[in-house]
């Protein structure tokens, strides 16, 4: 193979910065290149994808081409002719992975001089990524990004025209491409993406850039991607979105959030979730329609990112502490079943301990159920990098220790309070550590183990929780 570089599209920041292009919605049908009809190799791909929900949408987008163009999707690398990594840039730990990844599969290479290696995702959206990979990596066959996965077969057809490096990174997306391949993970629990990027830019997000500006589909083509899956007996569907709230916006038509997620819970999908929710955005009319709809489930991600208002300021976060705990009285008021969890950025630069405390504060008041917490991670180009901080990585490690202590305490309460009690759980498969166990998500997205058969798999069933484990409970499964 030869190792110079087809540089025809690299990411440009400036480029990504750019927002109100107009986007067209795309209706085509796939067309499979004859270099991907008449394949020279085993038509074999395997795909490991990290980060979040939409990277795992976007890798059964990849996934579901591959496989309309006649490829098997393996479990194992080390047999597959095509090795995908869909990659994440939100923390510096995921881009250690990837690089990881790619030292294993250059001895694979190494035997393999026609295996296919290709990166994608949100860390290939930064220039400096993809130089560091053509620089270190150049055994690596094709670069593409977030905005051309629907172009994928395209782009592995001009790898094998050229047998060159392939880097295709638009740095922003002028379509929204529809009638893709019915593709899923699984049989009973589907992601459908309503909105693409983002448009708030806070200041330690590289999703801005990474994914572009926000794009909403058309509430016609979600309804039809549902009805679909409702159709097919899907039991659960997660409305996806960087921000779900402001759905629509872009569109001028009147569209909104709350109007979809009504339309969507009128199709009798059994559980019907969304993420992820902004919450200076969070209105009462979307309240409402939570608190009517039965097959809505009472579980909410509202990430807070911190307690204090100078940090959230400096975050670029379009609330207040006040404004958010007035949002969650609201919320308790009118469903008080509800369950609360959120995202927590401990160590932004120059926080100080009585800032901290603020955010401990914050937590212990709204007692949520669940968290994702972060030390804070410089990620390039984006404002808080450029911020010179005066709070040691010590510091901020012993203050991360007691965010998690103050939560453990949160939700070791609630779910002690869960034993003894009969849950529906959607069985999700078999538990990692304990094959001879069943594992599924109670409504409110707590982890549930239970001895069962395979055949319950996909099923809502009903569990008498016995032991809580702070994460995961231990339960029995109740017939009838």
């Amino acid at each position: 193979m030869n190792n110079n570089s087809n540089c025809n599209l690299l990411p440009s920041y400036k480029e990504e910065l750019k927002r109100g292009r107009q986007v067209n919605v795309i209706y085509d049908d796939i067309i499979i290149p004859k270099s991907l009809t008449h394949f020279p190799y085993k038509k074999t791909f395997y795909i490991e994808t990290l980060g979040c929900q939409a990277n795992y949408r976007d890798e059964e987008i990849i996934s579901g081409l591959l496989t309309k163009a006649g490829f098997m999707r393996l479990d194992d690398y080390q047999k597959a002719q095509i090795l995908i990594i869909n990659t994440c840039a939100v923390r510096e730990n995921a881009e250690q992975k990837v690089k990881g990844h790619l030292g294993t599969f250059k001895a694979l290479k190494q035997k393999n001089k026609n295996l296919i290696i290709c990166l994608c995702g949100c860390m290939v959206m930064q220039e400096e990524s993809v130089r560091e990979i053509q620089n270190k990596y150049p055994y690596v066959s094709i670069i593409f990004g977030t905005h051309n996965v629907t172009n994928i077969l395209n782009i592995l057809d001009n790898y094998l025209t050229s047998l060159q490096m392939i880097i295709d990174v638009p740095s922003f997306s002028e379509n929204i491409v529809e009638k893709l391949p019915d593709y899923r993970n699984n049989n009973f629990q589907a992601f459908v993406n309503i909105t693409y990027g983002c448009n708030n830019f806070c200041t330690y997000c590289v999703v801005p850039f990474t994914r572009g500006q926000e794009r909403s589909r058309l509430e016609k083509d979600i309804l039809r991607e549902c009805q679909f899956l409702v159709n097919n007996g899907y039991k659960e569907i997660t409305l996806l979105g960087q921000n779900v709230n402001s759905y629509g916006g872009d569109l001028n038509d009147g569209s909104n959030f709350a109007h979809l997620l009504e339309a969507v819970a009128k199709l009798k999908i059994p559980r019907l979730r969304f993420l992820t929710s902004y919450p200076s955005m969070f209105n009462d009319d979307l309240i409402d329609v939570i608190a009517k709809y039965d097959n809505i489930v009472k579980y909410i991600h509202l990430p807070v990112q911190a307690g204090s208002n100078k940090i959230l300021k400096e975050m670029n976060r379009h609330y207040t502490r006040e404004f958010y705990l007035d949002l969650v009285k609201r919320l308790r008021k009118k469903i008080p079943n509800i369950h609360l969890s959120t995202d927590i950025i401990v160590g932004f630069p120059n926080e100080t301990y009585e800032e901290f405390l603020e955010t401990l504060s914050l937590v212990k008041e709204v007692n949520f159920s669940s968290a994702f917490t972060f030390i804070y991670s410089p990620r390039k180009h984006t404002y808080a990098s450029t911020i010179e901080d005066n709070v040691t990585y010590e510091e901020k490690v012993r203050r991360f220790k007691m965010l998690k202590e103050t939560l453990e305490a949160n939700i070791i309460a609630y779910t002690d309070k869960m034993i003894g009690k009969i849950y529906p759980v959607l069985v999700e498969g078999f538990s990692e550590r304990d094959k001879t166990m069943l594992s599924g998500h109670t409504e409110d997205n707590v982890l549930v183990h239970f001895q069962g058969d395979e055949t319950l798999i996909g099923q809502i069933v009903n569990v008498k929780i016995n032991v809580s484990h702070v994460y995961s409970l231990i339960g029995e499964l109740i017939n009838g």
